[in-house]
C-alpha cells in the first residue's frame, strides 16, 4: 500500500505544477474553482506524505487510512469545484451555484463543508505539527461559543455550525481567501524555481562561489555558511529548510575546522534564519506584504524596501563570525579556518566535484532574468515563469546542467515535497481568516491595543515582537506573519509609523522566533546535523541573530533604512545614505559588543559602552539637534577601539563565555 502511495506522489505532484503553470498564466477556472483544485491536490499529497504518525507509517491499516482520507479530498473539494464551475451548472441544486446560494445552502453542502475542515485540520497536524492545528479548532470554539466568553477576551453573540460551516469552507472568506491565493499566485512557483535551480547543479555552485571568497579569512567556513545560506533562503524562504540543505554542507566544514558543535549550528540556523528577508524572493513574505498592506505597494517597492535591512542583518552576522573567529584563533593551536590536521583551506583550492561555470551562468542567467522581467513591470508570477523557462533552456547546453524530462519531473516532486506543507497551513490559517472576519475579533483587538500606541509606541511595538515570537514558535515565519497581519492588521495604520515599516516589524519578528529558545525550529535542525545538545544550540543562534531583534525597532523609527519617509513617500538619497552609514557603523559595533572582541577581548564594561552607543546609533533620529548624541556615539566606540589595538595581546577566552 505505501509503494502505492509513493508511485501516486510523482504523478499528482507533476499535475499540481503544471496546473499552476498554466492557471496562473492563463486562467480559465473561475477564481473559487482554482483555489479549491489547487487545494485538492495539495492535500492529496499530503495524505500520501505524512502517515497519521511515524510509529504506525508501516502498518497497513494505517496506510488504507491514508489512502481513504486523500479520497475524501478529493470528494470534498471536487465536490466544491463541481458546485462553482460554469461547466458544471447541470448539476448545481436549483440552477445556482455554491456562491450564489449563499444562506440557503443544502444540508449537504453543510456536511461536505464540515468533513472538509476536519481534513484540513489533520492535514495541517501531520505538515506542520499541533500548535497551528490547535490555533484554528481554538478560533472555531470562540466562533461558537462567543457569548460564554468573558470581556477580555472579545466577547460575541456566537454562531452555528452551519454559519461557520459556511464562513470558514463553502464560500471565499475563509479557506479559499488570501492566504491559499497568496501560495496559489506566487508561492509555489518560487518552490518551483528553487528546486529546478538544485537540480541544474546552481546551489552548489553558490556554496563553492561563498567558499571560494571566504576561504582564506578567519572564520572562513562560518562566513561560508553566512553567505550561502542568505543566498539559499532567499529561495526556499523556510529557516528550517535552509538549515537542513546548506547546513548538510556547512556545518560539518564549521565543525572540522575548530568551531564547536554547537557554535556551528547556532550560525548556520541564524544564517538561515535570515534568508527569507533576502530580496528579491524572499520566501513567501513579500507576496503577502502585496495582497495585505494598506495603502497597496508594489513588488518593487516590496523588495527595494527589504533590501538595507538584509545586507545590515547579514553584515551583522559576518562581522560577528569575524571578531568571534578572532577571539578564538590560536585556541588548541588550531587556526579557525583550518581544517584540523590539515592544510588551510585555500581560496582558490580545487576541488573534484567543485560546480562548473556553466552552473554559475544557469545561476545568473534564472536571477537576471527574474529581476529583468520585475523591472519591466511583469507580475511576479509572469517573470517567474519565464525565468523557468530560461532555466530549463540554458541548462541544455552542458551535460552537468541539463535536466531533461526525468530532471524536470524529479524537479517537480521536490518541489511538492517541500510546499504541500505551506498549502496545508495556508488552508488552516483560511479558517482563522473566517472566523476573525465573522466575529469582528480583527476590529476589536486593534481598539485594545491603539490606546497603548497613542501613549507609548515602544511598549506597543514590544507587545508586538513579544506576541509575533510567542505565535511564530512552531509555525512557519510566513504563517506566522500572515496570521499577525490578520489579527492586528487595522491598527498597524493608526500607530503612527509607515504600513509598510509595521509589516517588515512583523515579518522580522516571524523569522527571529525560528531561534528565540525554547521552541527554535531552526536551531533544532541545525542541532541534529551537528549532533549537539539542543539548548545550547538555541542560545547560540539566539546570540548570533541578536542583531535581528534591533533592527525591527530601528527601521520602524527610521523608515529611510526602507528607502522611505516618514510620510510613506521615497525620501531623498542623502537621507537613505546617511541612515545607512549611521546604522552599519552601529551594526559593526554591535557585533563587537556580542562577540566580546575588538582587537583584544572586551571585559564587562566596554561591552556595555558599546551596546549603549548602539542604541544611540540605531534609534535616534538624524537631525541637526540629536548629531551631538552620535558625536559622542562614535567617539566612545572609536575609544575603546583604539584602546584595545593599543594594548593587544593575545588573549584566549572561553568559548562558554561567549
Amino acid at each position: 500500500m505505501k509503494k502505492f502511495s509513493n508511485l501516486l506522489f510523482l504523478p499528482v505532484a507533476a499535475l499540481l505544477c503544471l496546473f499552476i503553470l498554466a492557471e496562473v498564466n492563463y486562467p480559465r477556472l473561475a477564481p473559487h474553482s482554482q483555489l479549491a483544485l489547487f487545494a485538492m491536490l495539495g492535500l492529496i499529497l499530503v495524505f500520501l506524505k505524512y502517515p497519521v504518525h511515524p510509529r504506525v507509517a508501516d502498518k497497513p491499516a494505517f496506510q488504507v487510512l491514508d489512502i481513504m482520507l486523500a479520497a475524501g479530498v478529493l470528494l470534498c473539494f471536487g465536490y466544491v469545484i463541481v458546485q462553482t464551475e460554469p461547466l458544471f451548472k447541470a448539476l448545481w441544486f436549483d440552477g445556482k451555484s455554491l456562491g450564489d446560494r449563499a444562506g440557503a445552502e443544502r444540508v449537504v453542502d453543510y456536511v461536505v463543508g464540515a468533513f472538509g475542515l476536519l481534513l484540513i485540520l489533520e492535514a495541517t497536524r501531520r505538515t506542520v505539527g499541533v500548535t497551528l492545528m490547535l490555533l484554528a479548532f481554538l478560533f472555531l470554539l470562540y466562533a461558537a461559543f462567543g457569548q460564554l466568553m468573558p470581556g477580555w477576551l472579545f466577547p460575541h453573540r456566537g454562531y452555528t455550525v452551519e454559519r461557520i460551516v459556511s464562513q470558514t469552507f463553502l464560500h471565499s472568506q475563509g479557506i479559499f481567501g488570501v492566504a491559499l491565493r497568496v501560495m496559489f499566485t506566487y508561492v509555489f512557483l518560487f518552490v518551483l524555481f528553487g528546486t529546478l535551480l538544485e537540480r541544474t547543479g546552481a546551489t552548489r555552485y553558490l556554496l563553492e562561489l561563498a567558499r571560494r571568497i571566504f576561504g582564506t579569512s578567519a572564520g572562513g567556513p562560518a562566513k561560508v555558511a553566512v553567505l550561502s545560506s542568505g543566498m539559499m533562503g532567499s529561495l526556499s524562504g523556510s529557516a528550517v529548510a535552509n538549515t537542513a540543505t546548506t547546513g548538510t554542507f556547512t556545518i560539518p566544514l564549521m565543525q572540522r575546522t575548530g568551531f564547536k558543535p554547537a557554535i556551528a549550528g547556532g550560525i548556520e540556523a541564524a544564517a538561515s534564519s535570515g534568508g527569507a528577508l533576502v530580496p528579491p524572493i524572499m520566501g513567501a513574505g513579500a507576496y503577502m506584504m502585496l495582497e495585505i498592506v494598506e495603502p497597496s505597494v508594489t513588488y518593487l517597492q516590496i523588495i527595494r524596501a527589504a533590501l538595507l535591512p538584509a545586507i545590515l542583518y547579514y553584515t551583522a552576522l559576518l562581522c560577528i563570525v569575524h571578531f568571534y573567529a578572532k577571539r578564538e584563533r590560536g585556541r588548541e593551536g588550531v587556526p579557525i579556518n583550518q581544517e584540523r590536521g590539515g592544510a588551510p583551506i585555500e581560496k582558490n583550492q580545487a576541488r573534484a566535484d567543485s560546480p562548473t561555470g556553466m552552473q554559475g551562468i544557469v545561476f545568473f542567467m534564472a536571477f537576471l532574468t527574474l529581476i529583468g522581467f520585475l523591472l519591466m513591470g511583469a507580475t511576479p508570477f509572469r517573470a517567474v515563469s519565464w525565468s523557468l523557462l530560461v532555466v530549463v533552456g540554458v541548462s541544455l547546453f552542458r551535460p552537468e546542467t541539463r535536466l531533461g524530462i526525468s530532471g524536470i519531473l524529479k524537479a517537480m516532486e521536490n518541489a511538492a515535497h517541500s510546499g504541500v506543507s505551506l498549502i496545508a497551513a495556508a488552508a488552516c490559517v483560511g479558517i482563522i481568516l473566517g472566523v476573525v472576519t465573522l466575529t469582528g475579533v480583527g476590529g476589536k483587538l486593534p481598539s485594545a491595543l491603539l490606546p497603548l500606541a497613542a501613549t507609548n509606541l515602544i511598549l506597543a511595538l514590544l507587545l508586538l515582537m513579544v506576541s509575533t515570537i510567542i505565535l511564530g514558535m512552531g509555525l512557519p515565519s510566513s504563517v506566522c506573519y500572515l496570521l499577525m497581519a490578520i489579527l492586528v492588521g487595522p491598527v498597524l495604520l493608526d500607530l503612527g509609523v509607515v504600513p509598510l515599516a509595521a509589516h517588515f516589524f512583523i515579518f522580522y519578528f516571524g523569522m527571529m522566533s525560528m531561534v528565540t529558545p525554547p521552541v527554535a525550529l531552526a536551531a533544532y535542525t541545525a542541532s541534529a546535523i551537528a549532533n549537539s545538545r539542543i539548548m545550547p544550540t538555541a542560545f547560540a543562534a539566539f546570540r548570533f541573530a541578536l542583531v535581528g531583534f534591533a533592527l525591527p525597532y530601528a527601521f520602524v523609527l527610521r523608515p529611510e533604512l526602507l528607502w522611505l519617509s516618514a510620510a510613506g513617500s521615497s525620501p531623498e538619497w542623502w537621507i537613505v545614505i546617511a541612515n545607512l552609514c549611521l546604522t552599519l557603523v552601529g551594526t559593526v559595533i554591535f557585533a563587537a559588543g556580542i562577540a566580546g572582541y575588538a582587537f583584544k577581548t572586551l571585559i564587562f564594561w566596554e561591552r556595555g559602552i558599546l551596546f549603549i552607543a548602539v542604541a544611540l546609533l540605531f534609534f535616534v533620529p538624524i537631525d541637526m539637534q540629536w548629531l551631538w548624541v552620535h558625536g559622542i556615539a562614535l567617539l566612545a566606540s572609536i575609544a575603546i577601539f583604539w584602546y584595545n589595538k593599543v594594548k593587544s595581546a593575545p588573549m584566549i577566552s572561553s568559548l562558554d563565555n561567549f
